[in-house]
């Protein structure tokens, strides 16, 4: 499943090419995606203008001129691509569920194979209360996100830090490359119970992770599989994993074998010599 760093380059190649257009036209080929697509929404939609196109966790929100916002969600398959000069009435590709003709002969094709995706809408002032978002904790990357405020939220948990991190409500957007690679490189085993993380690790392993985050940014994320950025590359992280995928090979820092384990029905790859 795309993860924070993968929807954020999603987003930003969108927002260059829909902030400030008009969708002039909106095809659904298929309502039964994770969620029913709302009955109402090619009519929402068409005509309107996009005013920004946000992030928050895992969720695309694309805000439009009358206060109306389509939350998307990517899934474990889908892709939003933006193609030039073609006819939105014609798909481009199998598995192709809606596209948006958003003007200057720009389409965006929204295709997931899985169906695990989504989209819905709510307004700017039903966010914070919509099903999909209200329980969500704070983004790894703003200040909110900070060593006091995950020693605080890990007091008296008794999950390994691994899992705990990966709950949307402690923080939002984790998954499960980055949560390894940030712990990796804190130095924090993902067997560790998280009542243990006291303030000092726990600033560590926001420092960590908030750079293993904008690194994996800056690469265009990680193409294991479906990923695409918007104008459909692949993504370069995954070439800078230490310790993600790489059971059997050295540990970047002492050369010992790294290791997998199952965690919560999830591998899980770290250092048993670095991380304690």
């Amino acid at each position: 499943m795309p993860e924070l760093p993968e929807v954020e380059t999603v987003r930003r190649g969108l927002a260059k090419a829909m902030e400030g257009r008009r969708i002039n036209q909106v095809v659904v080929r298929r309502t039964d995606l994770r969620r029913p697509l709302p009955e109402n929404f090619s009519e929402a939609l068409t005509g309107r203008t996009i005013t920004q196109l946000v992030r928050r966790a895992k969720y695309l929100l694309i805000h439009l001129d009358d206060g109306t916002v389509v939350l998307a969600h990517l899934g474990m398959s889908g892709r939003m691509v933006i193609e030039q000069g073609t006819d939105a009435e014609v798909p481009a590709r199998k598995h192709e569920h809606i596209a948006f003709a958003v003007g200057n002969g720009t389409v965006i094709r929204f295709s997931d194979p899985r169906r695990f995706g989504l989209m819905d809408l709510s307004t700017e002032e039903g966010l914070s209360t919509h099903p999909l978002l209200a329980s969500i904790g704070p983004e790894p990357l703003g200040d909110d996100f900070n060593g006091a405020m995950l020693a605080a939220r890990l007091k008296g948990r008794k999950t390994p830090i691994k899992s705990a991190l990966l709950d949307q409500r402690i923080v939002a957007g984790l998954g499960n490359i980055y949560v390894c690679e940030g712990l990796f490189m804190a130095g924090v085993s993902p067997r560790r119970s998280a009542h243990t993380i006291g303030p000092a690790r726990a600033e560590r392993l926001v420092l960590e992770t908030k750079q293993v985050l904008r690194d994996a940014i800056e690469a265009g994320g990680s193409t294991l599989r479906d990923h695409v950025t918007a104008t459909g590359e692949m993504g370069y992280f995954q070439h800078n994993f230490k310790v993600y995928g790489r059971e059997g090979e050295p540990c970047p820092t002492c050369k010992k074998p790294v290791k997998r384990i199952v965690q919560a029905g999830r591998s899980t790859f770290f250092c048993a010599s670095c991380q304690r």
